[in-house]
């Protein structure tokens, strides 16, 4: 079912929004080369007790988990894209990470991602973040009053392709609110003008996510993360976002102060 909210209850959306946006900044500020992926986990999880938040994560269990995912923050490095599951591992010289993060704060939850490299970065790598930075950004400047849930995708799927990437649409962005996951699914590809018409009070994730010389992907042993077919690396990027008859909401956005 498709929930709208009114723009009360979009405002008590916005300290979870904070909250997300402010653990990515801090991640994107922290996470070096020689940090261990649990002790970024770590890190996240004393957050969320400090603030009286929700993990969203801990005990999420969909029928495509192997098992309840048991982390706070999800961690993809390199060939993985998706739904990392933190792991054993330090970080290295080069390595192309995404921090996936979701919490519930007062009864609200926001869901929110980003790529970055740790250490010295190759040009293809921050071509790849930047391509799908902007993707974001476009699937933002259509989720406007009046537009279809298909124009969002083509916006997204237009700067991929205009790039040279391809889009799987097996995971995109979704609704939010009470949950972390919700009905409508917003894929990363699209027809213009067909669709959902989007209307005020619509919350949902925008999440374009890319590999560099592929749409296919795999998953690992873990039950969780998944790779790329071919070993190249990928990017994600996500917002929560509230559609408005203002314009688009981005309640996620890390640079509120």
């Amino acid at each position: 079912m498709i929930e709208y909210y009114s723009p009360a209850e979009i405002e008590a959306m916005r300290p979870a929004g904070r909250f997300v946006a402010g653990i990515l900044t801090e991640l994107e500020r922290t996470a070096e080369v020689g940090m261990n992926l649990l002790e970024l986990d770590d890190l996240v999880a004393r957050r969320i007790k400090e603030a009286g938040a929700v993990s969203c994560y801990v005990d999420y269990h969909p029928s495509f988990g192997a098992s309840p995912f048991g982390k706070v923050l999800c961690t993809s490095v390199n060939d993985a894209v998706l739904h990392g599951l933190p792991f054993d591992y330090k970080l290295q010289d080069g390595d192309l990470v995404s921090f996936d993060f979701a919490a519930e704060v007062d009864g609200w939850v926001a869901d929110s991602a980003l790529s970055i490299v740790v250490g010295n970065a190759s040009e293809r790598d921050l071509h790849l973040i930047d391509t799908t930075a902007r993707a974001l950004e476009a699937g933002i400047g259509a989720a406007t009053v009046g537009n279809k849930l298909g124009d969002i995708g083509h916006a997204i799927a237009t700067v991929a392709r205009g790039d040279g990437l391809s889009v799987n649409t097996q995971f995109g962005g979704h609704g939010v609110g009470r949950t972390m996951h919700g009905d409508p699914h917003v894929p990363n590809d699209g027809r213009p003008g067909r669709g959902m018409k989007l209307k005020p009070g619509l919350v949902i994730a925008i999440e374009p996510w890319f590999l560099q010389t592929t749409d296919e992907i795999v998953y690992d042993p873990d039950g969780w993360t998944l790779r790329s077919a071919d070993g190249s690396r990928g990017a994600h990027m996500e917002h929560t976002i509230a559609i408005t008859e203002d314009g688009p909401i981005v309640l996620t956005a890390r640079d509120q102060g």
